[in-house]
Formats: structure tokens, C-alpha cells, sequence
């Protein structure tokens, strides 16, 4: 069989279940092992101190930040070199991708200005004056992983090139190559093996940044020699605003949505630090875990929004609601998988973390109440994922809005102030089912003014 379908055989006449898992599964399993990673790496970093996993913990927000504005680009560019090429429009897909390309670069630029400016006041604010080492063990980590974050941007460009095409293999080998380096290097460079000297936290930051380098450079060069559909060249090349505009017309509702995470979990930390540190690690820990849940359904949003913004391109509107409702069937048994665990495994998960008996106490209980949620999350991700893929990301943005600052941080702040540290945890079960709410409520908009008028097919 040749390596690539071509993309009408593919996006346009692939039966749609069997599209889904071919586009998805090489995603799905890479986002488990970065999944993996992310857990193994506060794993090694919690066996430095409890200190250096809560000043991991706090970093949190920033890293969301910064990943939140190459994700959300990397949607833009996605669905909209995905849409050209179901328009069959090649030169405005090679003008997404190069345009995509100038956007990343100076993304960094802005990241690595916040690195070298903002990472030291952004622990002081979280923590206090007899917190000293937790923020220096942070400002060390952040300052390292914001200001060599050229690697993760490039990596996120080519990477969502290849997957534009259909080439979610390709993408798979290099995200799953990355985690690997870094699971690899964190030992070593954490605690100082196979003579490299011990480094510490800064060690857990460098093996992060090699992996995103040598995976960046491992995309990079499948474009080059195996992405047909899309040619880069700097050749004659200058910035178009208006596909610029097209690509944050998509782009910035994701980014501003994943955004809006980095201030929720911020606001969460202030909330946990003043009433424990040990809170706000568990809190971090939590977030560590429910990725290895979430992030296969990331994966399965990769493969989702260029199938659904290619056959959107091609007025198909029976591939689309075939496409979404296996996505709705993938995603719910994913969370099922996070509800058993979360509820029956909750001191297991924690002692991973070398938790105290002080963090089991609070973290085993927290971590029961928090698993509730996920009974509606599945619904509200890939349902934002088809916001975005038929260019209404904003009501995905109305839905992050609604849920994470209207609701989540106002309700965790009341519930602190009238039951203490345990009562936080229930707001976030109150947030998703106010933001399944408000998802159905868009869902029928988008069905009434975009899908109930395409013709059947």
C-alpha cells in the first residue's frame, strides 16, 4: 500500500470510523506517551523534595500559557490547511503553512521576553517569604523551559502540518521519540548518572527541552521529504494578514480557551497556598494524572478536526455527524477509564508521588471528589473540538469562559472560605455541569445555522 492515501480517498471516502482511528490512533497513543512522561518526570522531581513538586506544580500556569499559544496557532493552521486542501486549493495551503510557520517564530520571541522578565515575580506572587525554596527550585525550572521553548514551537508547526495531511504517523514517531528522550534523560541529569553532573530540578527542565528539540527536528524533516501536499520555501515568501487573520480567526478562541486554564489553575493555586502547600501539590499531582486520561482524547481531537474541517470544505455532512459521534464513543470510555481509577486507586496514585501522609490525607479524598467530574467531560471536549473545526471556536471560548472563570474559581474561592481545603474540590464537578449547559446550548446553534442546512449526502 502506498505510505499516504491521497486526500480525497482518504478524508472524503475512508468510511468514517475506520478515518478516525487511522487519523487518530498514532496520535492517541504519542499523547499517552507524552502522558507518561509528564507523570514519570514529577515522579523523579518529587524524589528531589516535596518542595520541588510544588514549585513544579506552581509553574503550571505559565507552561499552559506558553502551550496554549502553540496549540491554539497549530488549531488555526490545522483546520485551515485542511479545509484548502478539501477546497482543492494547494496554494493557499502552502501559504497556511508558511504563514503558520512566521506566526510560531514569533510566538517564541514573546515567550522568551516572559522568561527572561516575568518567571521570578510570578513565583513571588504565589508564594510567601518562608517559601524561599520552592520559589528558586521554580525559577530555575521555568526559566529553562520558557526561554528554550523554541524547541516545543517548532516541534508543534511541523508536527501539525503532517497531521493536516494525514500523516499522523509520522507525527506519532517524532512526539513519541521526544518523550522517550526526555524519559531518558530525566534520571540522568536529575540525579546525576552515567557521569553527567546532578543537576536537580534545572536537570528535569533540560531533559524536557532536549526532547522537544530533537522531535522538532525530526518533523521538520519528514515535511521536507514526505509531506507532498505541502511545499515550505522561504522563496518569495512574505506574511499575508489576511490568512494570518484566517489562522487566529480559529486559532485565537483555542488559544484564549487553553489560556484561560493557565489563570484558573493560577487563581487554584493562590486558593490552595493559603491554606496549604501541600494542597496546591496535590492539586499538581492531580493535574499529572488526569493527562494520562486526557490526553489520548487530545490525540483523538488531532484526528477529529481535520477530518471534520475537510469534509466541512466538502459539504459532507453525513461524514461529519458519523465522524463526531465515534469521536463522543472513544472519548466516554476514556473517562470512564479516569472515573474508575480516580475512585478506586486514589492512595495508589498518590504514593507514585512519594506522597506524605500529610498529602495522602488530604489528596486521597480530593482526588475522589474531583474523579465526578469526568462523568460529563468527554461530552464538552469533543464537542469544542467541532466548534473549532467548523470555525466557531469562539463558542468553544464561551464554554472555557463560563466554566473556569465565571463558575469554577468564584465557586472553589466560597467553598474555601465556608468548608476549608476539602470543600474546594467539589467545584469543579459544579463547573462541568454548568459547562455541559452552556456546550448544548451552542451545539444547537451551530447544528441550526451550519449542519441542518448543508445538503444530505
Amino acid at each position: 500500500m502506498a505510505e499516504h492515501i491521497g486526500q480525497e480517498n482518504k478524508m472524503g471516502v475512508m468510511p468514517e470510523r475506520q478515518l478516525l482511528i487511522n487519523m487518530s490512533l498514532p496520535m492517541m497513543i504519542s499523547m499517552l506517551v507524552q502522558a507518561l512522561y509528564n507523570i514519570v518526570d514529577s515522579i523523579f522531581v518529587s524524589r528531589i523534595s516535596e518542595e520541588a513538586l510544588t514549585a513544579v506544580s506552581l509553574a503550571f500556569p505559565m507552561q499552559t500559557l506558553m502551550i496554549a499559544i502553540a496549540a491554539g496557532t497549530g488549531v488555526g493552521v490545522n483546520a485551515l490547511v485542511s479545509r484548502s486542501l478539501g477546497e482543492k486549493n494547494p496554494e493557499k495551503a502552502n501559504k497556511v503553512a508558511m504563514n503558520g510557520l512566521f506566526i510560531y517564530l514569533i510566538s517564541y520571541l514573546f515567550i522568551l521576553t516572559a522568561a527572561l522578565t516575568l518567571v521570578r515575580p510570578f513565583y513571588r506572587m504565589q508564594t510567601n517569604a518562608t517559601q524561599t525554596a520552592i520559589m528558586e527550585q521554580g525559577v530555575t525550572y521555568l526559566t529553562i523551559v520558557m526561554a528554550m521553548s523554541f524547541g516545543i514551537y517548532a516541534q508543534f508547526i511541523f508536527e501539525r502540518l503532517l497531521q493536516s495531511t494525514g500523516r499522523t504517523v509520522l507525527t506519532m514517531v517524532s512526539q513519541t521519540t521526544g518523550a522517550v528522550i526526555n524519559l531518558i534523560f530525566d534520571p540522568i541529569m536529575i540525579f546525576g548518572l552515567l557521569g553527567f553532573p546532578k543537576m536537580g530540578i534545572a536537570g528535569a527542565a533540560a531533559a524536557t527541552v532536549l526532547g522537544q528539540i530533537v522531535a522538532a527536528i525530526m518533523a521538520f524533516i519528514w515535511n521536507k521529504t514526505k509531506n507532498t501536499d505541502i511545499r515550505l520555501s522561504l522563496k518569495g515568501f512574505k506574511p499575508d494578514g489576511k490568512i494570518i487573520g484566517e489562522i487566529y480567526k480559529i486559532g485565537v478562541p483555542s488559544i484564549c480557551m487553553q489560556a484561560i486554564g493557565s489563570i484558573m489553575t493560577a487563581g487554584m493555586n493562590l486558593i490552595l497556598m493559603g491554606l496549604s502547600s501541600t494542597g496546591a501539590a496535590v492539586f499538581g499531582v492531580y493535574f499529572k494524572i488526569q493527562s494520562f486520561f486526557f490526553m489520548p482524547v487530545m490525540g483523538l481531537n488531532n484526528g477529529l478536526i481535520p477530518i471534520i474541517s475537510y469534509n466541512y470544505g466538502a459539504r459532507k455532512k453525513r461524514r461529519i455527524l458519523n465522524t463526531m459521534n465515534y469521536a463522543y464513543k472513544i472519548a466516554a470510555f476514556f473517562m470512564l477509564l479516569a472515573i474508575l481509577a480516580f475512585e478506586l486507586l486514589p492512595a495508589q496514585l498518590l504514593k507514585l508521588f512519594d506522597a506524605s501522609d500529610s498529602m495522602l490525607s488530604i489528596g486521597v479524598p480530593a482526588l475522589r471528589i474531583i474523579g465526578i467530574h469526568f462523568l460529563a467531560a468527554w461530552f464538552c471536549i469533543i464537542t469544542g473540538s467541532f466548534f473549532q473545526a467548523m470555525g466557531k471556536a469562539v463558542y468553544s471560548l464561551y464554554v472555557s469562559i463560563c466554566r473556569q472563570l465565571v463558575i469554577l474559581l468564584p465557586v472553589a474561592y466560597i467553598l474555601s472560605k465556608i468548608g476549608g481545603l476539602s470543600a474546594i474540590w467539589w467545584s469543579l464537578a459544579i463547573a462541568e455541569v454548568m459547562s455541559v449547559v452552556i456546550t448544548l446550548i451552542c451545539r444547537k446553534k451551530v447544528f441550526a445555522n451550519i449542519i441542518d442546512l448543508m445538503p444530505e449526502n
